[in-house]
């Protein structure tokens, strides 16, 4: 397993480039992302509600990965739509490629270094309201190419975040804390997901540096 080192030395890297005027990598990004004002205003209209159901969490309730055109799911799909130059089998699976981490700055050319992010974590999800819904309805959230839900990131940032909410774990460059935060608006405003204080007052202070 790769050490968290790696995506340390790649963010300090990216930000000694940004210091002397070379610019961040041109990179693909999840569908979806609201503007700034539009995501201000759908924050506003989320329900502040205390997490539930904390304890009944089971990553089986969301199926994944969908297959969603011939032998290509969900995974692959993003890693397609995130990378450049990527090439793939008939099995559809990356054999080479480019794929810029944004959370990080990373960029690397094997598809085994990135995970598949779900913006939205399922388990904070799950607390949030979707132990309420049907198990259609999780595996649609799960496999989400329409809104900003699915990001193709460095392996161990994903790991790192894990079920985080933007009140514990934020992308280790901070320059991507307002993206991040209007697509993580989005989504939870999309799905009628609630959030806490705590994440509400997270994602203000993240929306303002935008």
């Amino acid at each position: 397993m790769k050490t968290l080192l790696r995506s340390a030395l790649a963010t300090a890297l990216l930000a000694t480039l940004l210091q002397f005027g070379f610019g961040t990598p041109a990179y693909a990004t999840a569908p979806g992302v609201p503007t700034t004002s539009a995501a201000k205003t759908q924050l506003a209209g989320l329900t502040v509600a205390a997490s539930t159901h904390t304890t009944t969490y089971d990553r089986d309730l969301f199926p994944t990965w969908d297959t969603i055109s011939g032998t290509c799911n969900t995974r692959e799909t993003v890693l397609k739509r995130d990378g450049t130059s990527v090439v793939v089998s008939s099995a559809c699976a990356a054999t080479s490629g480019k794929w810029y981490s944004p959370y990080d700055g990373a960029t690397w050319t094997a598809a085994s270094d990135v995970d598949i992010d779900h913006m939205v974590p399922l388990k904070n999800a799950w607390i949030s309201g979707a132990w309420a819904w049907t198990t259609a309805k999780r595996e649609s959230f799960a496999n989400d190419l329409t809104n900003p839900q699915l990001w193709a990131v460095t392996d161990n940032v994903n790991q790192s975040k894990s079920d985080q909410s933007p009140d514990s774990w934020k992308p280790p460059l901070s320059s991507y804390y307002c993206t991040y935060s209007k697509a993580w608006v989005r989504v939870k405003y999309v799905w009628a997901l609630t959030i806490t204080s705590a994440e509400k007052s997270a994602l203000t202070t993240m929306l303002a540096t935008c």
